[in-house]
């Protein structure tokens, strides 16, 4: 399929209702099922309940969801109207949320509570009202009014809190989105005879860009799960599923668990790709995770600056390879080794092209940053490129932490602790344990029994949701720092390495 510089994402549905109405689109865990006919209609059906509202084209619409068709339905009603929609994960707690709101502005609120018990309590607080159609059920609210912004050519906004924790919403294009969707259909094959497992987060651009866009430009018939559960994926990947992305801790539970059972192999005849991203891939866990699936695991490389791909592999079985890959066609690659732990062939990593995001909304200062009149992006991370134009990820010079494949940011989990009234500060770190990154925190307190751990854990449940808030909470009267009174966060899990597990 030709792709089309400067249609709208929902063109790629148009294309799949002109050729292949009835064929399936997507199923999800209520029992429905949509061909592209039904997807299209929903869309538009959604449309008119959007237009009814009063929101305008280019306002902002707050999707709280968890993967669903419903869910699906709602971003190309959007895109159809050209409205911003903003997906965040409905298992964020209500500060998270009010923050995005109290940013964005949305003109409506979507939550998909039939299959998510906190998108309906977001809604309640809201009073939403609900709705239905073919899509299933959908629960609206309109917090706020119509207040379109001057451009109409943004698609998504997926929001971070930053390195300040206050939140910060990445404007990603039609063309971006569009871009990033065929790239990852092109990459994987995809074709009308795959069977998509949609586990991602559709709220991550991940999920979003490489699972549901690519799939629907592809016409590979998604299966929507609203979250992961290992037994139920198990299943899943031994029942037609021919393509899954994942980050590496889905792949090492699904492993576990098949250990478990006393198998030692998933034993599909279908599934034929799979491929891991938003966290490193450690050289052990690839060579067990491909004699499990018997098939190659890709990896990449990406953020959701760059709409989600910037390199990946393409592998076979065996291959001891764990770099990012080359950069994706289209897409260039450049080190900038004049940077902090930069030299000797290792720089920051910057890449510019179609997938490169339009900017932060309304943060100007911060888009400015990042992104250089030549149009390259700063990414953070350092890396190095082999004699194979392969990248390789070696460290980040930023503070993010990927636990879990998300991304946490160390300065929204400080803000949480330091609300805490018998706190002084707080540091947090992150420490690479198992595969994974553990988010740490350092709590200084004026005296360690002024304070528990637990109720220190209990407060911020109420500020963070669940992958933000730390496995290990260490109480001190007092952190390293320098003579300026800044903490030496590099020195902390070895100063306190004796209360660490």
């Amino acid at each position: 399929m030709s792709d089309t510089t400067g249609a709208g994402v929902h063109a790629y549905l148009a294309n799949q209702v002109a050729t292949r109405a009835q064929a399936l689109a997507l199923s999800d865990s209520t029992g429905i099922s949509l061909t592209y006919g039904d997807l299209d209609a929903a869309s538009d059906d959604l449309v008119a309940v959007m237009q009814d509202a009063g929101v305008q084209k280019a306002d902002r619409v707050l999707l709280l969801s968890e993967n669903s068709a419903a869910a699906v339905a709602t971003l190309f009603a959007c895109w159809k109207m050209g409205v911003r929609v903003i997906p965040v994960n409905a298992r964020q707690t209500e500060a998270e949320v009010t923050r995005i709101l109290n940013h964005a502005k949305p003109a409506a609120v979507f939550a998909t509570h039939e299959v998510s018990s906190d998108a309906a309590k977001h809604g309640d607080r809201m009073d939403a009202r609900e709705i239905t159609g073919i899509y299933g059920k959908l629960m609206m609210a309109t917090p706020m009014g119509s207040a379109p912004d001057d451009e109409g050519d943004v698609a998504v906004l997926l929001y971070t809190t930053g390195t300040t924790g206050d939140p910060k919403g990445v404007m990603l294009t039609h063309d971006n989105v569009r871009f990033g969707g065929m790239t990852s259909a092109n990459l994987r094959g995809m074709t009308h005879d795959d069977v998509v497992y949609g586990v991602l987060p559709t709220t991550h651009v991940f999920g979003l860009c490489s699972v549901v866009v690519a799939a629907i430009y592809a016409g590979a018939p998604i299966r929507l799960a609203p979250r992961f559960e290992v037994a139920k994926t198990y299943a899943a990947l031994r029942d037609g599923v021919t393509l899954f992305s994942a980050v590496p801790q889905m792949h090492a539970l699904i492993m576990q668990y098949s250990k478990e059972q006393g198998l030692t192999s998933l034993g599909s005849d279908s599934l034929r790709y799979v491929s891991s991203g938003a966290a490193p891939l450690d050289p052990t866990w690839k060579r067990e995770a491909e004699a499990f699936y018997n098939v190659a695991i890709q990896n990449g490389y990406g953020m959701t600056e760059t709409t989600a791909g910037t390199s990946a592999t393409s592998n076979e079985i065996g291959n001891p390879d764990t770099s990012v890959g080359p950069a994706l066609p289209g897409i260039e690659i450049a080190l900038d080794q004049d940077v902090p732990g930069g030299g000797g062939g290792v720089g920051e990593v910057m890449t510019r092209g179609p997938h490169i995001m339009k900017g932060y909304y309304r943060n100007a200062q911060e888009t400015a940053k990042v992104l250089s009149a030549e149009g390259w992006l700063h990414t953070g991370d350092l890396g190095r490129i082999d004699q194979h134009n392969l990248l390789h990820i070696v460290g980040r010079s930023k503070e993010l932490i990927i636990h879990g494949g998300f991304n946490v940011y160390p300065p929204e989990v400080e803000a949480a602790l330091n609300d805490h009234p018998k706190v002084v500060q707080a540091a947090v770190v992150g420490r690479r344990k198992d595969g994974d990154e553990e988010v740490l925190a350092f709590v200084q307190v004026a005296g360690v029994t002024d304070v528990t751990v637990d109720e220190l854990r209990s407060f911020v449940a109420e500020r963070l949701t669940g992958y933000k808030r730390p496995k290990q909470i260490i109480l001190a009267t007092s952190l390293p720092a320098a003579p300026t009174g800044k903490i030496l966060k590099h020195k902390l899990i070895d100063t306190f390495a004796d209360q660490l597990t």
